[in-house]
């Protein structure tokens, strides 16, 4: 899989997709109650891309797993999505932990994905 090659910090030129997930109510390995959105990213400005198993080109955060009939798989979710924004936060200049930490803290994430033959060439 050819990823996407961008240098974190300077402009990139696509379309984007904007796609809008609802978490759904669920529990974590603790049994203590959580809202859940089905996927699992990797990536981020502070992780060693060419270290990636997917072949991700560059820092961007990409989404590494998504979960049948999960929340993010209603949404329109895919593997190897590159996630722009996340409701209005720039994700290609954060750092793994942020990333993450951001995704968690709010129940609807409108965000902005470019991926790979759909967005650009």
């Amino acid at each position: 899989m050819m990823a996407f090659q961008h240098q974190a910090g300077t402009a990139m030129e696509c379309l984007s997709i904007p796609i809008t997930l609802h978490k759904e109510p669920g529990s974590d390995a603790e049994g203590r109650e959580v809202l859940k959105c089905g996927f699992k990213i990797g990536g981020g400005i502070d992780q060693d891309f060419r270290r990636s198993p997917h072949g991700y080109t560059d820092n961007g955060v990409y989404v590494t797993d998504v979960a049948g009939g999960s929340p993010a798989d209603k949404a329109g979710l895919k593997m190897h999505d590159k996630i722009l924004q996340c409701n209005g936060y720039d994700f290609t200049m954060v750092t793994h932990k942020k990333a993450v930490d951001y995704i968690k803290k709010h129940p609807v994430l409108n965000l902005l994905i470019a991926r790979k033959g759909v967005t650009s060439t």
